[in-house]
């Protein structure tokens, strides 16, 4: 089958992979009908993870084709969408709604790689969902972003503690922060402010909930921040960059005794323990535990009440991935959905 790995930074190509096959019991072979280029991607893509003969992609929809004998949940000629980290669903990890941490755990970035024709999907019955039937192609592009942006920006606000009555700051404008404000608006969050300082992301962060936008960063967007919220910052605060600038403009932009829920992969993230210490708020993140919202998700998706696929603003056959790659690196593209 044809995959898409990378070889080093900036190296991207589309290569010939040993096909899938089942292993144990409980794995099912999944044929892809879309996958997609998250923004994580862009970290060893620009250098700062190792990257050499990596296997790509962690978001992805697609058909059974075949499952082990353990396997009860799906089935062949089920349409399923997965989470980007492999989980049993037993664990006790998972019991408590952590299925991220799952006791055999296992990212399909770097591992398995769906950018590609088909995956082998170990634990099926504990990662892959179901639809309830086959879903038109219109419904594919929104029912991709649960596999990760979708359920990571959800986790994002619920960590946040977005709701009724709550102003909720959204720092990162890439795909997670514009799913973090349709997650906030879907949770009953009064005011979203989403910090952007691109118009068609403001654009769209207006169409999926944002009531108010932020284009200054740094200090002079936590000034910002605070002078909406009459000096003391949003109740809940969204980051979903990943960076030493992002998680303190979130936590600077929150108010004491607030939230902040942070979904960004961080990379050299020190957070100064005076300043936590006085600033007292929640912290709460980390990889999502994105198959804990799957099958609310699903249903909100299967029922058009959301619409989260408008974050794919371009599309290319999966031959064409390392344009995506660029396009996305140069910022002429929020995510790229791939067409195996």
């Amino acid at each position: 089958m044809r995959g898409v790995v990378m070889y080093g930074p900036g190296d991207v190509r589309v290569v010939d992979r040993a096909e899938p096959r089942i292993v144990e019991p409980t794995d099912a072979v999944i044929r892809l009908t879309a996958t997609c280029i998250c923004g994580s991607d862009l970290w060893p893509y620009r250098g700062a993870e190792p990257a050499d003969g990596l296997p790509m992609g962690h978001e992805y929809v697609g058909v059974v084709e075949e499952v082990g004998s353990d396997v009860t949940t799906v089935k062949p000629g089920d349409f399923v969408i997965g989470s980007f980290v492999i989980s049993d669903g037993t664990c006790d990890n998972c019991r408590a709604g952590y299925p991220s941490r799952c006791v055999h755990a296992e990212f399909v970035h770097g591992t398995i790689g769906t950018q590609s024709e088909r995956a082998r999907i170990p634990y099926a019955d504990g990662t892959l969902v179901a639809t309830p039937g086959m879903p038109d192609d219109a419904l594919v592009p929104s029912l991709l972003a649960a596999s990760d942006v979708l359920g990571t920006g959800w986790f994002a606000a619920v960590a946040a503690e977005a709701g009724p009555g709550k102003t909720v700051a959204v720092v990162g404008d890439g795909a997670v922060g514009l799913l973090g404000v349709l997650a906030a608006r879907e949770l009953g969050a009064e005011r979203i402010i989403a910090m952007s300082r691109h118009a068609d992301r403001q654009a769209l962060a207006r169409e999926f909930g944002a009531t108010d936008i932020v284009t200054e960063r740094d200090d002079a967007g936590v000034a910002r921040i605070k002078e909406l919220t009459d000096g003391l910052g949003a109740h809940s605060a969204i980051e979903a960059v990943g960076t030493q600038e992002s998680m303190m403009q979130a936590i600077r932009s929150t108010r004491p005794g607030g939230h902040v829920g942070f979904v960004g992969v961080s990379h050299d993230v020190q957070l100064p323990g005076d300043e936590i210490f006085f600033s007292q708020v929640h912290l709460h993140g980390g990889p999502a535990p994105v198959r804990r919202f799957l099958p609310d998700l699903v249903d909100r998706i299967w029922n058009r009440q959301i619409d989260p696929g408008k974050v794919f603003d371009l599309e290319l056959p999966l031959a064409e991935a390392a344009a995506g790659y660029t396009a996305m690196d140069e910022r002429r593209a929020i995510k790229v959905l791939l067409r195996p």
